[in-house]
């Protein structure tokens, strides 16, 4: 298992509302743009793996097979909740490792507009001791520990976490970093929301769950994304052209929580990104430093603020000098979500993780466009599944 990987062609939809599609038709769009990007058929792939969470079937990539075509291969139906399209990505990138198959292909896809917030549940009893009861009962619910179980709270929760550990943590900063976000989003084609907010209009916007109010909040929407993978030996017979915009998967790591006893109430996204990283930057042998941009899980506003130490982009207890140093607008040292990230660009939750990829890997082959970041080599993609689950890309540019 020692081949390299590419993604050889890779698409997404635009991101927002499809009410004319359903989700057949937006991965039909997505992996067919992917085909064609990379200069592939159906029939030269091996594996398919599919994501989808909500509204789809169970065998949801044979559906897509109906449409796409019927040749046979393995198909993998992927749920591993917003790292679920990472995940689709990684089986593939696996399945190439493990020589199965010479080129494989990936796909995740959602419609969520009008959905509201996910992961709201009926409230349950807060006693003031907690006892586990039977399998499930093991994890507590955090309606009424947390206040809410929608992913807002939770989310709230951390940053709170965290500027309770660190100086200078407060409701405009994490505003600010919602401010950037969406002034990169107006470079973005492809994003569901291209508006540029002030910091006063973000911080007086409804609020949702302190200190996140609804500009600082992914917005849930429709879209799909898909990603062509291939070995090295199998690039190495393509043109000079594919070749070239053949981006290199220097690192895939998938992990989960390990046993904490405080993870048994509130998630812990922390750990499970710290060692994601770390993982992915031995893999890939490269140091945060060498990063030209990063896609980072901004679900919301606080979460993107802790994964700037999470993922090494700063020294332990830095994530606030990092972010007014200015080093993480798309002009500064290691722009983080040039994309609008998911505050603008959207959220359609098996989609994100190659969507996040598909934004490195437009950048590392020089075709963002106005929003290009000049000289990216090296760009990580990262995304988390509140299931939990991490994932990590380290993307090269092709040295063609």
């Amino acid at each position: 298992m020692t081949e390299n990987v590419w993604i050889l062609g890779i698409h997404m939809t635009k991101f927002g509302k499809h009410p004319e599609k359903d989700t057949i038709d937006l991965a039909v769009e997505a992996t067919l743009g992917a085909l064609a990007d990379g200069g592939v058929g159906i029939n030269d792939i091996g594996v398919l793996a599919a994501g989808n969470l909500f509204g789809g079937p169970a065998t949801f990539g044979q559906s897509l097979q109906k449409q796409i075509g019927q040749t046979g291969v393995p198909v993998y139906n992927v749920a591993n909740a917003c790292a679920t399209g990472a995940t689709a990505l990684r089986v593939a990138i696996m399945a190439v490792k493990a020589g199965e198959t010479d080129m494989g292909l990936a796909v995740g896809v959602e419609k969520l507009s009008g959905t509201g917030l996910l992961g709201a549940g009926a409230a349950t009893k807060a006693d003031e001791q907690w006892s586990p009861q039977g399998r499930l009962g093991a994890v507590a619910s955090l309606e009424g520990r947390v206040r809410t179980d929608t992913m807002p709270g939770v989310f709230a929760q951390i940053g709170m976490e965290y500027a309770g550990r660190h100086e200078g943590v407060d409701f405009e900063l994490f505003a600010r970093i919602a401010e950037k976000n969406h002034a990169h989003s107006t470079l973005n084609p492809l994003a569901a929301y291209q508006k540029r907010f002030t910091l006063e209009e973000i911080m007086n916007d409804v609020m949702i769950a302190y200190p996140n109010t609804r500009p600082m909040c992914s917005a849930n929407c429709d879209g799909a994304a898909a990603a062509v993978v291939v070995s090295d030996s199998k690039l190495r017979t393509l043109s000079l052209q594919q070749r070239r915009r053949a981006v290199k998967v220097s690192a895939s790591v998938l992990t989960s929580d390990p046993w904490e006893e405080g993870c048994q109430v509130l998630p812990d996204v922390n750990t499970l990104t710290q060692q994601a990283a770390g993982q992915a930057y031995e893999l890939a042998g490269v140091v945060p430093e060498d990063l030209g941009l990063v896609e980072l899980h901004d679900c919301f506003a606080t979460a993107e603020l802790v994964h700037y130490e999470n993922l090494s982009l700063c020294a332990p207890g830095g994530a606030v000098d990092l972010f007014e140093s200015g080093a993480t607008w798309r002009d500064g040292r290691i722009p983080v979500n040039v994309s609008g990230g998911l505050e603008s660009k959207g959220h359609p939750v098996s989609a994100t993780g190659i969507a996040n990829i598909w934004e490195v890997a437009t950048h590392l082959r020089g075709e963002a466009g106005s929003r290009q970041i000049d000289g990216a080599k090296v760009g990580l993609a990262h995304v988390i599944g509140l299931g939990q689950a991490c994932a990590v890309h380290i993307l090269e540019k092709s040295a063609v």
